[in-house]
């Protein structure tokens, strides 16, 4: 969207860490992401899930917000006349570029400080740190195809 910004994109993309999360740690990692932590699936039962996903949702969208003024920023352009021309170079490939490296030089470091200080184990940072790296990869895809 020229000179504005296009929610809608936002929107969508967060999503994509709850539809992602639901795959990635239900059939693919589910059984190993529990056995990382030493929790079982009854152990899960008691959680006050609309609030988790509220939550969740929340933090993806200023996820997303994060990674399109990022991307935008990045491809920024100025015109004859000194003005910030918007959306230079879109693609979804280019877009994941983005993301992935958003996600291995911002959020992955912040996941690993925190989870050696935890004292979670390398199986479970391992999980952890491929559902973002993909996640923030696709958000960003998404983003910039969209734009």
């Amino acid at each position: 969207m020229e000179n504005g910004i296009n929610w809608l994109p936002m929107i969508v993309a967060a999503l994509i860490p709850l539809v992602i999360g639901a795959i990635y740690y239900g059939p693919l990692f589910g059984k190993a992401w529990m056995s990382s932590l030493g929790i079982t699936e009854e152990d899960l039962k008691d959680a006050n899930m609309p609030l988790i996903y509220g939550t969740a949702l929340v933090l993806s969208f200023l996820v997303a917000m994060g990674l399109d003024f990022n991307i935008e920023l990045t491809h920024k352009e100025c015109s004859e006349a000194g003005e910030i021309v918007w959306g230079s170079f879109h693609t979804f490939k280019h877009g994941m570029l983005h993301g992935f490296f958003t996600a291995v030089f911002l959020a992955i470091p912040v996941l690993v400080n925190n989870s050696l200080f935890q004292r979670n184990s390398w199986k479970n940072i391992l999980i952890n740190v491929g559902y973002w790296a993909l996640t923030f990869a696709l958000m960003g895809g998404l983003l910039d195809a969209w734009n």
